[in-house]
C-alpha cells in the first residue's frame, strides 16, 4: 500500500515539472520560425526609382531607428530607412525633396511596418552606399574605407 502511494505521489510529481515545458517549446519554436528568415536577404533586392517627398533625420513614432527619405514610386509610398548613418559623417547622402532617386535594398516588415531598406541610394549621379551586403548600416568611417580603397584600385563608387 505504501509503494502505491509512493509511486502515485511520484507521478504526480513527474506530471506537474513536465506540464510547464510545453508552452516553453512552442514559445522556442515560435521564435526559431521568427529568425529563420535571414534580416537581410542580398538576394531579394529590388531597385525602385522614385521622387524623394522628405528626408526624415528624426524617425517619428511607429518608425525604426535612423533617418529615412519617404519616396513616391509608380507603386505608391515607400518608407526607405537610410539607418543611423545614412544623412551623416563624409560621403553621407545628401539629397532634398524633390529630387529622383534609384534606391537598391529589400522589403521587410519590422514592428508591424513595411520598410525599404536600403543598401545604396543613387542621386544627382552619385551612388552612396548606406547598408553592406548582410544589410549591416556602413558608418561614416566605413564609407570612407571602402572609398579609399576604391580610389587605389582605380573604381568608382
Amino acid at each position: 500500500m505504501r509503494k502505491q502511494l509512493f509511486a502515485g505521489l511520484c507521478a504526480v510529481v513527474l506530471l506537474s515539472l513536465i506540464s510547464p515545458l510545453a508552452p516553453v517549446r512552442a514559445q522556442t519554436a515560435a521564435v526559431e520560425t521568427r529568425h529563420a528568415e535571414p534580416y537581410y536577404d542580398v538576394n531579394r533586392e529590388v531597385t525602385l526609382t522614385g521622387t524623394v517627398s522628405s528626408v526624415v533625420k528624426q524617425p517619428s513614432a511607429g518608425m525604426i531607428i535612423g533617418s529615412h527619405l519617404l519616396l513616391e514610386t509608380s507603386s505608391g509610398s515607400v518608407d526607405a530607412s537610410l539607418g543611423k548613418w545614412g544623412l551623416q559623417g563624409k560621403g553621407a547622402l545628401s539629397v532634398a525633396a524633390g529630387e529622383q532617386v534609384e534606391v537598391t535594398g529589400v522589403m521587410k516588415t519590422l514592428n508591424g511596418n513595411r520598410v525599404f531598406l536600403a543598401r545604396s541610394v543613387k542621386a544627382n549621379g552619385q551612388v552612396y552606399p548606406i547598408r553592406n551586403e548582410h544589410g549591416i548600416q556602413m558608418s561614416p568611417q566605413a564609407r570612407e574605407r571602402m572609398s579609399q580603397n576604391a580610389g587605389q584600385k582605380g573604381e568608382t563608387l
